[in-house]
C-alpha cells in the first residue's frame, strides 16, 4: 500500500536520497585534500590512477580534478544511458560543458587510491573530516542500518520504486542520504566559510564555466558552474546550489554566502520541476 494511503508522515528521523546533492558536498570534501597538497586540481588524474574503463581513448589522460568538478571532462552523464554501456568521451577534455556523474566516480576512485583506502574507508574519512565536525548525524554516502530503517519510500507518478542502490557504494555523484535539518548544517557552514581556508572557498565558488545563452540550464537561472556548484544570478546577488533527482526522490539546496541566506528541500516523489519552479520564483521581480 502506498505510504500516502497509510497516512505515514515525515518525522525528524525520516531519511531521503539526496541524489546529486552528493556532488557539491564531495567537491567540498575534495578541497580539504587540495589544501593539504594530496591532490592537485590541475594535475592529470592518470598521474594518480589509470582508468581501465576509458584507457582506449588517450584523451582521458588530460582529465583533471578541476575538469571533473566543473563538468568539462567530456564524459557523458552515465554510460548506462547508452546501448553498449561503454564509457566514452564526447569532446576534448576541458573544451566544453557536459554534466557528468561518470567524472565524479573516477575522481572518487582517484581519491581512494591517494588515501590508500576503499569505499568504506572514504566514508569513514568523510565522517571524520566533515560530518562529525559539522554535527551531520545522518548525512552519509554509505548507508548504515539506521538510515535504511528510517528511509522514506520513493514514488514515481504515485508508484513506489524498488530500492536498487547498493548502500555499500560510495557514490560521490549520487549516493548521499540525509534530511533537511541535518544537511542544512553544512549549508550554514558554507555561509560562514567554515571547514576550509579562505583561498579554498574562493576556488570552490569561482566560475569555471559560463553557460552559453540558450543553454537549457539558463532557463532555470543557472549562469555558471563552479567546482561542484551551479551558480545562479538572482536579483539579490549570486547564489550557489544544486538539485538532485534519483528515481522516486528530488532535492535541492541554494546558499547565498553574501546575504547569509539559503534553503534545503528533500522530497520522496518525482517532483523534478520543483527546483526550477522555486528558483524561477526567486528570480521574479
Amino acid at each position: 500500500m502506498p505510504i500516502l494511503k497509510q497516512k505515514k508522515k515525515v518525522t525528524a528521523q525520516t531519511i531521503f536520497e539526496g541524489a546529486s546533492l552528493s556532488k557539491p558536498l564531495f567537491a567540498y570534501f575534495v578541497m580539504g585534500f587540495v589544501e593539504e597538497g594530496k591532490l592537485d586540481l590541475d594535475k592529470p588524474l592518470i598521474e594518480y590512477l589509470a582508468y581501465e574503463d576509458i584507457a582506449y581513448d588517450d584523451r582521458y589522460k588530460k582529465i583533471t580534478a578541476r575538469m571533473v568538478l566543473s563538468h568539462t571532462t567530456g564524459f557523458p552523464n552515465w554510460r548506462s544511458d547508452f546501448e553498449d554501456k561503454k564509457l566514452f568521451i564526447k569532446f576534448e577534455p576541458g573544451s566544453s560543458f557536459e554534466y557528468s556523474g561518470e567524472g565524479y566516480q573516477y575522481l572518487a576512485k582517484v581519491l581512494a587510491h591517494i588515501l590508500k583506502t576503499d569505499d568504506a574507508g572514504l566514508e569513514a574519512i568523510f565522517q571524520e573530516r566533515i560530518a562529525r565536525p559539522l554535527k551531520l548525524h545522518v548525512t552519509k554516502y554509505l548507508q548504515d542500518k539506521r538510515n535504511m530503517k528510517h528511509k522514506a519510500k520513493g514514488y514515481v507518478e504515485g508508484v513506489a520504486v524498488e530500492e536498487d542502490d547498493d548502500p555499500s557504494i560510495f557514490g560521490s555523484a549520487f549516493s548521499i542520504h540525509s534530511e533537511a535539518l541535518d544537511f542544512s548544517k553544512w549549508v550554514i557552514a558554507l555561509m560562514n566559510n567554515k571547514g576550509l581556508s579562505k583561498e579554498s572557498y574562493e576556488e570552490l565558488f569561482k566560475s569555471q564555466v559560463v553557460l552559453p545563452e540558450g543553454h537549457i540550464q539558463r532557463q532555470e537561472g543557472i549562469t555558471d558552474w563552479t567546482l561542484g556548484f551551479a551558480k545562479a544570478t538572482l536579483p539579490f546577488g549570486s547564489a550557489y546550489g544544486h538539485g538532485g533527482n534519483n528515481p522516486g526522490y528530488a532535492s535541492i539546496f541554494i546558499v547565498s554566502p553574501e546575504t547569509k541566506w539559503g534553503y534545503v528541500m528533500f522530497t520522496n516523489a518525482n517532483q523534478s520541476q520543483l527546483p526550477m519552479v522555486f528558483l524561477q520564483y526567486l528570480m521574479a521581480p
